[in-house]
């Protein structure tokens, strides 16, 4: 079981690299030779990517409930736009429900549901550090994706 201190640092990082990882993959280094292979290329199952963007969606309604409630600028929301248009588009109707329940102050990840307010008071801190936490985390993995 994951421990409650480190359910917000597992969510961000599902949401997070989980974008970074589509576009890096979406960005090659260089151009490579075609491999003389008859076999398709391996693909991530699609309930791995559907997770992945409905967890992205949720991040992004709680990095809008942070910015609203002034905890963090409008910086990490839009970064994390700019990740989601990264990655292959899930079941919209899945991803608007996870982004609405973050945009209540809900993480949801891994099948875990946890009110940002509950988390901050579990890891004796407060909503404002947490947002704070999240926003420098994803400002961290974006300076790592290719533009």
């Amino acid at each position: 079981m994951i421990t409650r201190s480190a359910f917000l640092t597992a969510f961000a990082l599902s949401g997070l690299t989980a974008a970074a990882a589509f576009a890096q993959e979406a960005t090659p280094a260089a151009p490579a030779a075609p491999a003389a292979t008859t076999e398709a290329p391996a693909a991530a199952p699609a309930a791995d990517m559907g997770a992945a963007y409905e967890s992205a969606r949720n991040q992004l309604g709680v990095l809008i409930y942070c910015q609203d409630k002034g905890h963090i600028d409008g910086k990490a929301v839009e970064t994390q736009t700019k990740l989601l248009a990264m990655i292959p588009a899930g079941d919209t109707a899945k991803g608007d429900a996870a982004e609405a329940k973050g945009k209540e102050g809900t993480v949801s990840a891994m099948g875990v549901e946890r009110s940002l307010a509950d988390a901050a008071t579990e890891q004796k801190t407060t909503e404002d550090a947490l947002c704070k936490q999240m926003d420098a985390l994803l400002q961290q993995l974006a300076a790592q994706v290719p533009s």
